[in-house]
């Protein structure tokens, strides 16, 4: 399958390294065409890596992956354009953390909305999927760092996207516990996660935790 990774930073990196390894044909977007984060990206990861702007990332992929910085997302993706996005799944890994102020960061968006729902409302030919921003990078695409079960956590408007996100998930990454939230609204939920997420991190010294839902 042809994959978008759309930005060059440790997030991208990892979900595009990874899906290298399972075989699929990963292209990673920039502002730039010849971005030197995407180029050693690149290099490091063979044939089946390529670089581009955020538009012919977004035209090379049949999935694409916003792994931008989410204050910077939707500008992110106009660059990217919606022509090159129309009809597909945008999986919205990204959260809209406010770094202005120091540590820790804020939400710049919550409560009323989340970032998933802004780039639906911007994007409404796009068939948007929020999941994986409930974790680090690495535990995104090897669950099996924290052992024992653990959830993930999906929301979308489309069923079908969301089916097909999910077997990415299981096949791909590993992933066996996959939770269908609902709607694109509920991503609101997820993304307030973080303020949470964010102390997790300072009490336990490090990134390899997650969340595992009893009932």
């Amino acid at each position: 399958m042809k994959i978008a990774i759309l930005g060059t930073g440790m997030v991208g990196s990892t979900i595009g390294s990874k899906l290298v390894q399972l075989g699929h044909e990963v292209k990673m977007g920039s502002r730039t065409a010849d971005n030197p984060k995407a180029a050693d990206w690149v290099q490091a990861n063979g044939e089946k890596a390529s670089q581009g702007t955020f538009a012919t990332a977004a035209a090379h992929g049949e999935i694409i992956f916003n792994c931008t910085q989410g204050m910077v997302s939707l500008e992110a993706l106009k660059m990217a354009g919606e022509e090159n996005m129309k009809g597909k799944i945008l999986i919205d890994v990204a959260n809209a953390l406010d770094f202005s102020k120091g540590m820790p960061p804020t939400l710049s968006v919550c409560n009323t909305t989340s970032l998933a729902e802004q780039i639906q409302l911007a994007f409404p030919g796009v068939k948007v999927v929020k999941s994986l921003n409930t974790v680090n990078c690495n535990l995104m695409v090897n669950p099996k760092l924290v052992p024992g079960d653990h959830d993930i956590f999906l929301s979308g408007d489309d069923s079908g996207a969301k089916a097909q996100v999910a077997e990415l998930l299981k096949k791909g990454f590993g992933w066996k516990s996959v939770i269908d939230l609902g709607d694109i609204s509920t991503a609101r939920g997820t993304e307030m996660l973080m303020p949470i997420w964010l102390r997790l991190m300072g009490v336990f010294q490090g990134p390899n935790f997650n969340f595992k839902i009893v009932h």
